[in-house]
């Protein structure tokens, strides 16, 4: 039986002057995108250890914008459009519908992102390998609650959608996706509008009252906090269904999308997950004595794998000589509903421990039942998204203290977190010399004047906005009102270092127009520390503060 960790929810200090304040959070979550927005991951060993369906404390969280303050009590979603009843629900009633039960594995388009990023920046924030989760859902099938307001069937080719839309209030508008609406009335895809949650309610992160759920395909289109379901000719239009989850070919950067529109391509917009797998043991930085080794000693790898549109994990092979042989791992296999499943499969493999020592890494890659499998290499693209080539875990061989130990390195931690080889990988990179210069044009100066984070914190509202980031400060009063991503955004960070928030969502183009904002620098003042000052002919002791 899998050992879950206890569920401990609490306001987290950090959100304390964010409008999430009221919001209870996991402290073991790890934050990818600073204090605000809210979006978290658990750490890879931990998820794994909680076993086949994650407590909702630890289930992964993405939120684009502040979470939205609902009651039970007063929420109501409308389902209008191209019906003969249109409908406008209570929670109560909705509650009362025939409903269906059933575990989902929760997948962010952006799982493993950070890898991309070690290759090329993308336009999004460092996901690790733990943005997945699996929660029992339940909730009134969107087909009947289709059928209640009088859908118009017919048999005619012309393709119609059914639009989600949520409450929550973004830079862009509304969150919104769609679906065909041949697909909503599909009894066999389960597409449902969820109210509970591993048994209980839905909690504010994952969509307090009441969201979507679409098994099979990216958490993206899953709208959260729903209040709206139009039935159209047309896709939905809200920006975020265009301008997110989309894989486009490696040669486009942000520059040709938005002066091509390849964001409207509709080949390259995202629904079914594609199959993918990552290692939870050996954990990143674990470590083997060579003194425990005997002849018969053993280490069991795990991990977890999964795949899209209902289609079920057949396989995981693990290779320890850069795939010259292939190993098949045993695998936990879900429970299959009418042939397909919607759950993730956990992987392992018993492993004579001396195998390591004559590997360099660890490889995984997982198939699915329509033989799909992962690519070998990674293939970059703007969005980060989607990334599901071969896991590699590195094997080292070092001293530690005083015995001899087996290493192991996976390739990148998620957020801001330090460690992996390909962190290590892109720093070596960057510290060859063949760097180009610094244009003038968009590089903050150094030469500027230097300021304390006492007097930096009293510029810290929307009149007047100082933020320092590596260091330099920054006025971003008059850049408030446009900022791309809303003026809450910048404002809770009004007065603070943001470093971390910045560095984890902004792009080298969003990095040279800050440089325009540039004032001058961050010093340190120890306070504490002596500063030893000549009055005269005598030695003078002051606690006046130093600068560093």
């Amino acid at each position: 039986m899998a050992e879950q960790t206890e569920v401990i929810e609490q306001i987290d200090p950090r959100d304390i002057g964010t409008p999430d304040n009221w919001v209870p959070r996991h402290p073991e979550l790890i934050r990818l995108t600073g204090k605000h927005p809210f979006n978290s991951e658990a750490p890879l060993p931990l998820l794994l250890k909680q076993g086949f369906i994650t407590p909702t404390s630890l289930h992964y969280v993405r939120n684009h914008g502040p979470v939205p303050k609902l009651s039970w009590d007063t929420h109501k979603v409308v389902i209008d459009g191209d019906l003969s009843n249109p409908l406008t629900l209570s929670m109560d009633e909705i509650a009362k519908l025939p409903y269906i039960e059933f575990p989902l594995t929760f997948c962010c388009a952006g799982n493993r992102r950070k890898e991309q990023n070690m290759v090329k920046k993308t336009i999004g924030f460092n996901w690790g390998a733990a943005a997945v989760s699996t929660a029992i859902w339940k909730g009134v099938p969107l087909r009947y609650i289709l059928q209640m307001a009088g859908v118009k069937i017919d048999n005619h080719d012309k393709i119609r959608y059914v639009c989600f839309g949520g409450t929550d209030k973004l830079p862009n508008g509304y969150y919104g996706t769609s679906i065909t609406l041949k697909w909503a009335m599909d009894e066999e895809k389960d597409v449902i509008l969820a109210y509970e949650m591993n048994g209980k309610r839905l909690t504010p992160d994952h969509g307090f009252p009441i969201r979507m759920i679409i098994p099979g395909i990216i958490g993206g289109r899953m709208v959260k906090w729903l209040n709206k379901i139009t039935v159209s000719d047309k896709e939905s239009d809200s920006w975020y269904h265009f301008h997110d989850n989309r894989v486009l070919p490696p040669h486009v950067d942000a520059e040709l999308a938005n002066k091509e529109n390849w964001w409207y391509i509709p080949n390259y917009i995202i629904y079914d997950l594609n199959v993918n797998s990552a290692v939870a043991a050996p954990a990143h930085d674990e470590i083997i004595p060579f003194s425990s080794f005997t002849s018969d000693s053993e280490y069991t790898l795990r991990g977890y794998a999964y795949s899209g549109g209902g289609r079920k994990i057949t396989r995981v092979e693990v290779t320890l000589d850069d795939g010259k042989t292939w190993l098949l791992s045993n695998l936990f296999d879900p429970e299959e509903k009418n042939g397909r499943t919607w759950c993730w499969t956990f992987w392992s493999l018993k492993v004579p421990t001396h195998n390591f020592v004559r590997s360099s890494e660890i490889r995984i890659r997982a198939w699915d039942f329509a033989n799909n499998t992962q690519p070998e290499n990674l293939t970059w693209n703007l969005m980060g998204m989607m990334n599901n080539c071969h896991y590699r875990v590195k094997i080292h061989v070092i001293t530690y203290g005083k015995d001899v130990v087996l290493r192991f390195e996976h390739p990148t931690q998620a957020g801001s977190n330090p460690g992996g080889w390909m962190v290590k990988q892109q720093e070596q990179k960057q510290s060859l010399p063949s760097a180009p210069a610094k244009d003038p044009k968009t590089e903050s100066s150094s030469k500027g004047p230097k300021y304390t984070m006492e007097e930096i914190k009293k510029h810290n509202n929307e009149k007047d906005c100082w933020i320092v980031i590596d260091k330099k400060v920054y006025d971003c009063t008059k850049f408030i009102p446009i900022h791309p991503g809303g003026t809450t955004a910048i404002l809770i960070n009004a007065g603070t270092d943001c470093s971390e928030e910045f560095n984890a969502i902004h792009s080298e183009k969003a990095r040279k127009r800050l440089a325009t904002f540039y004032i001058g620098d961050e010093v340190f003042i120890d306070y504490e520390r002596p500063l030893l000052l000549w009055s005269n002919s005598s030695l003078v002791l002051k606690r006046s503060g130093r600068v560093s």
